[in-house]
């Protein structure tokens, strides 16, 4: 069975990581399969919404510990491959936020340390009750720096920094109030609000979708006034599609857009 599935329904690319004995840890082999996943979904025109999930007990424990314990054999103590890892890992969360499609976080069980980093990475997510969130290292010597760089681009300083120097747990609750998930729904509703979101998202134009997360991102790290120079040099390109011109006259007309675009 593959370590990630992918499965393609209305426009909506489902991937699960599918190693439930090991929670759905990043390892190596998790890592390449979901890092040649999203490069393959930056091109795909067909896709435009993807939902992220998980097997098992668990949406993603962080890190294979096991893997890096070995690793502590080699020559150099096991520091170029711990290297090679975190530089693996960051290029996979930044290419959650590159590519053209939202990704939303369908979440379970827990996400703790770089699962929880995951979650902080995807666009959105939509938690079942009772997951807790976690960035726990601290527990067992190992801070989580890396995940840090997303949680606390997610949440506010003080309740970031004191998920990590502590290594508590966050209840779904808590993280949709801290602004780590978007939604808290009974189990059962889980993968139903999921797909439900990922639809609506996947109903818009494509480019004007595909457009605003790349200017989502980039606007966030500048000043205020580079952000207003930059979205509105990106609003005149949009206005200039033609698809936006159908769909405002559209709205202006009373009747649904018909636009050329997949």
């Amino acid at each position: 069975m593959a370590i990630l599935t992918r499965r393609d329904e209305n426009a909506v690319a489902y991937l699960t990581m599918n190693a439930p004995e090991r929670l759905n840890a990043l390892s190596d082999e998790m890592l390449a399969a979901l890092q040649n996943t999203l490069n393959a979904l930056k091109s795909d025109k067909t896709i435009r919404a993807v939902v992220l999930a998980g097997t098992g007990k668990a949406f993603c424990a962080g890190h294979d510990l096991k893997q890096m314990t070995a690793a502590r054999q080699n020559a150099d103590g096991g520091a170029a491959a711990f290297k090679d890892l975190f530089d693996r890992c960051a290029t996979f969360m930044q290419t959650v936020q590159e590519i053209p499609q939202p990704v939303i976080a369908q979440v379970h069980g827990i996400a703790t340390a770089a699962g929880c980093q995951l979650v902080a990475s995807c666009d959105l997510a939509v938690a079942a009750e009772g997951t807790r969130f976690g960035v726990n290292g601290v527990n067992i010597g190992l801070f989580c720096s890396t995940p840090m760089v997303a949680l606390s681009r997610n949440i506010a300083r003080k309740r970031a920094f004191e998920m990590l120097v502590t290594g508590e747990f966050m209840t779904a609750d808590e993280a949709k109030h801290a602004g780590l998930i978007n939604r808290v729904v009974p189990e059962i509703e889980l993968a139903p609000s999921a797909r439900a979101l990922a639809e609506l998202i996947a109903s818009k134009l494509g480019s004007a979708v595909k457009t605003g997360k790349t200017a989502f991102y980039q606007q966030i790290q500048m000043p205020l006034d580079q952000a207003y120079a930059y979205t509105g040099n990106v609003m005149v390109e949009n206005m200039l599609n033609r698809d936006t011109e159908e769909g405002i006259a559209a709205f202006i007309e009373k009747r649904d857009p018909n636009w050329s675009q997949d």
